[in-house]
C-alpha cells in the first residue's frame, strides 16, 4: 500500500478539466442540500502543488467551485483534500476561513503529521481524514493508518476510505476494524462488469450493515460504461439508498481528476432522483445525514 516517490511532473495538466457548461438540473436540490465529496486545485500560483505529486490538474479554485454550487443549488459541502497538493491543506484552510459556518473538510495526513498540525486543521473546520488504499495514489501500511487513526481520534473525525476494484473485500477485516464512523468514497469503485456477484460490491453492503459505516453514493460515473447518462451504474446506487437510508451521502466529484469519461455536473445532480426516487430518502442524503455527520447546524 506504500509507495516510492514519483519523479517531479511538469507544469502542463495531466487531466482534462471539468466540463465548462453544466446544464442546469431539473431536480430542485432541497434547502441546505450538501456536496459532500469535491476537492478544489489552486490557483497553482499562490498554492503550488505537491513536488511528488502523481498528476497535475488544471487550476480549479473555490471561487469556481462556490459558482458551480450557486448554479447547482448546494448550500454546504465538505472539501476533500487532494493528492496533487499533498499535506499542504492551505488552499482548504484558505477557502475555510470565511466559509466554515457552512462548509467542512477532509484531511490528507501521515503518522508524522504533528498533533498539533491536527489541532490547527480541527479547528479550521476539518473533520475527518482521508486514506487511499489505492495503487496510483500514495498510501500507508496498516500500522500507519491506524497511527492516523489515533492522531484524529481526540477529534472525533471520521474516516474516509477510497478503494477500487475489490478493494473492500481484500481489506474488509482492517475496515471493519476501524472504531470511528467510516465513509467508504464513490460507492466503493468496484468493477462494474461483474455486477451484483462484484466482490467489491458485495463486500459493501456486508459492511453498511454496521452502523458506523457510510457511503457516498457519488461518483456513478466513475463506474459507468454507459456516458453521458451513466444508468448501469446509477441502479447499483439505488440498491444502497434503499439498503441503508440513514448512511448515505452524495458528492458531485468536481473537478472530477484523472477521469476519462469527463461527465456533466448538471445531468449527475438530475441522476439523483434515479438514485433516491423518494423525497424523504433525498433528503437524508442531501440535507439530514451531512448534518448529523459532518456537524452542521
Amino acid at each position: 500500500m506504500s509507495s516510492k516517490p514519483k519523479a517531479p511532473l511538469g507544469p502542463e495538466p495531466t487531466c482534462p478539466p471539468p466540463d465548462p457548461n453544466p446544464r442546469k438540473p431539473s431536480l430542485a436540490l432541497p434547502a441546505g442540500a450538501c456536496d459532500s465529496h469535491y476537492h478544489i486545485f489552486g490557483p497553482s500560483d499562490r498554492f503550488p502543488y505537491a513536488a511528488d505529486r502523481s498528476f497535475t490538474p488544471h487550476d480549479a479554485p473555490v471561487s469556481a467551485l462556490l459558482k458551480l454550487h450557486r448554479f447547482l443549488g448546494f448550500e454546504r459541502g465538505v472539501f476533500i483534500q487532494s493528492a496533487c497538493h499533498g499535506t499542504d491543506h492551505a488552499a482548504v484552510v484558505d477557502a475555510l476561513a470565511t466559509l466554515k459556518d457552512r462548509y467542512r473538510a477532509v484531511a490528507l495526513i501521515t503518522p508524522e503529521t504533528s498533533s498539533a498540525e491536527v489541532k490547527r486543521l480541527d479547528a479550521a473546520g476539518f473533520c475527518g481524514a482521508r486514506l487511499h488504499i489505492v495503487s496510483h495514489l500514495a498510501g500507508h501500511s496498516y500500522d500507519g493508518m491506524r497511527s492516523i487513526m489515533a492522531l484524529v481520534a481526540p477529534y472525533g473525525w471520521h474516516i474516509c476510505v477510497h478503494t477500487m476494484h475489490n478493494g473492500l473485500a481484500e481489506h474488509f477485516d482492517f475496515i471493519t476494524s476501524i472504531a470511528a464512523p467510516v465513509v467508504i468514497d464513490h460507492i466503493g469503485r468496484f468493477d462494474i462488469e461483474d455486477g451484483e456477484a462484484s466482490a467489491g460490491f458485495n463486500a459493501l453492503r456486508r459492511l453498511l450493515d454496521r452502523d458506523n459505516v457510510w457511503v457516498k453514493l457519488s461518483g456513478v460515473d466513475r463506474l459507468s460504461r454507459e456516458p453521458p447518462m451513466f444508468r448501469d451504474a446509477v441502479r447499483f446506487a439505488r440498491i444502497l439508498a434503499a439498503q441503508a437510508p440513514e448512511r448515505i451521502l452524495w458528492g458531485t466529484d468536481w473537478p472530477h481528476p484523472n477521469h476519462t469519461q469527463m461527465p456533466n455536473d448538471g445531468i449527475l445532480v438530475d441522476l439523483i432522483g434515479e438514485i433516491a426516487p423518494d423525497e424523504r430518502t433525498r433528503r437524508l442524503m442531501l440535507v439530514d445525514n451531512p448534518a448529523r455527520l459532518f456537524g452542521f447546524a
